[in-house]
């Protein structure tokens, strides 16, 4: 992920939190949108064979949310096996600049999370650069945990920690757990993530 700003107050969007509508990716209309929303906040996009791979292989991980029928943020994941272990793995997460700050990624990532879960996913993972505290704290706040330090990760040399959120018994109620980790969170107004200059979202599959 990338260093979060600070919106300032003129940024931010008048909008009721209601207002905004979560639709789970639903063919190729919504692929461009996707695209649009990620390569606005990389300096190095990726290539369009990078968003049909994850979209066209795992569309229920993906998900996007509409303010007013304006796509405002996205969430894109995968899952597989990976050393024994059923996983799921968060590739890309964007909201725009006026809209962060209001819970609109935490509700993304918590709708793939669910699904991964229910899917039987063991763990879940991503690489999150260390000087980004607005995301550090994001996915905090959801469960997970620093697993490793990778050095000299992203392409600027800054290093990145791998975070892990594990599903330690099967049967707990995912939207219980989402909502102990809200209760009594507050939401900065940094609290997310890319920053136009960078382009260290490239992650390693």
């Amino acid at each position: 992920m990338e260093k979060p700003e600070v919106d300032e107050p003129s940024q931010s969007a008048s909008f009721e939190e209601s207002e905004i509508e979560y639709v789970s990716y639903g063919g190729e209309h919504h692929l461009p949108l996707i695209m649009r929303l990620v390569d606005e906040e990389l300096s190095e996009p990726y290539s369009i064979f990078t968003y049909r791979y994850f979209v066209y292989l795992w569309p229920q991980l993906s998900f996007l949310a509409f303010h007013r029928g304006r796509c405002v943020g996205t969430v894109v994941c995968k899952m597989g096996e990976h050393r024994n272990t059923f996983r799921g793995y968060i590739a890309m997460l964007v909201v725009i600049k006026p809209y962060r700050g209001r819970g609109i990624a935490t509700e993304l990532v918590s709708r793939s999370i669910r699904v991964m879960m229910e899917s039987g996913c063991e763990e879940v993972t991503l690489e999150a650069e260390v000087t980004n505290k607005g995301a550090l704290a994001l996915y905090g706040r959801l469960g997970f945990v620093r697993a490793k330090r990778l050095f000299c990760y992203y392409l600027n040399g800054v290093d990145a920690f791998r975070l892990k959120l594990l599903f330690p018994r099967p049967e707990l109620d995912i939207s219980q757990m989402m909502m102990a980790h809200r209760d009594g969170r507050q939401e900065h107004s940094h609290d997310h993530l890319p920053q136009d200059q960078c382009c260290e979202d490239h992650h390693h599959h």
